[in-house]
């Protein structure tokens, strides 16, 4: 029923009751259920049409007991401290951290957070920092050609801080750096190289030219390449 992107999200899922955010059909949910990840589960959807999806699968698998179907935005669905974990996934990076951002009110008792991003992921790790988060692991992982993160993070009662470099690619993610991150990050350097070269004797892109070749040192050194 669901694929390995959210088989991977769910492997972290050992939890009372969990709230998955743009839940779509309750996929999730329904599996962490099935599998006694959770005991119970919050399946919260912005959009009617998938909302009503989630509500007909849920009634489907006969788990409207166990699970409750919420029309909502964000975190807005859920109340403080009525859920010990929490997953965001297939999303953007920026819609990501602003679901937190506006819904920061609910994360006073810092349930775990499992957050599923398509792209700049970055702005995740930035805002769990803010919010007074930790980057307990990380995975990066293809499926049907696309490139996903996962963050598993947890409240920073250690005082853990992260440097760019970290926050831009992830601080256990560069402690791997498995095939599918060399994959991704060699992608963009190409593209940066590739730019840079276009407009790098133009004086109009001067600003944009040195931008664009610290970056492209920076991936130099992450993926310990040499540019000519």
């Amino acid at each position: 029923m669901i694929n390995n992107r959210l088989l991977a999200v769910a492997s972290y899922i050992n939890h009372e009751k969990l709230a998955d955010i743009g839940s779509d059909h309750a996929y999730l949910p329904i599996y962490a259920i099935e599998q006694r990840k959770v005991k119970r589960a919050i399946a919260g959807e912005v959009v009617q049409g998938p909302y009503m999806a989630a509500v007909e699968n849920v009634k489907k698998y006969n788990l409207d007991n166990k699970i409750d179907v919420r029309l909502g935005n964000g975190l807005e669905v859920i109340e403080q401290n009525e859920v010990d974990c929490i997953t965001i996934c297939g999303m953007g990076g920026p819609l990501i951290s602003e679901i937190l951002h506006n819904g920061q009110d609910k994360l006073t008792n810092f349930p775990t957070l499992i957050l599923q991003s398509n792209i700049h992921t970055e702005a995740v790790r930035n805002k769990l920092i803010a919010l007074g988060y930790m980057i307990k692991d990380e995975v990066i992982m293809k499926e049907r050609k696309h490139v996903y993160e996962i963050i598993v993070a947890e409240r920073n009662d250690r005082g853990v801080t992260y440097n760019d470099i970290e926050l831009k690619f992830g601080p256990v993610l560069l402690t791997k750096k498995d095939e599918v991150f060399y994959e991704k990050w060699l992608r963009e350097y190409h593209h940066l190289t590739t730019v840079y070269d276009a407009i790098k004797s133009e004086e109009k892109h001067v600003e944009k030219a040195a931008e664009i070749l610290n970056d492209i040192n920076i991936l130099q050194e992450v993926l310990n390449i040499e540019y000519s």
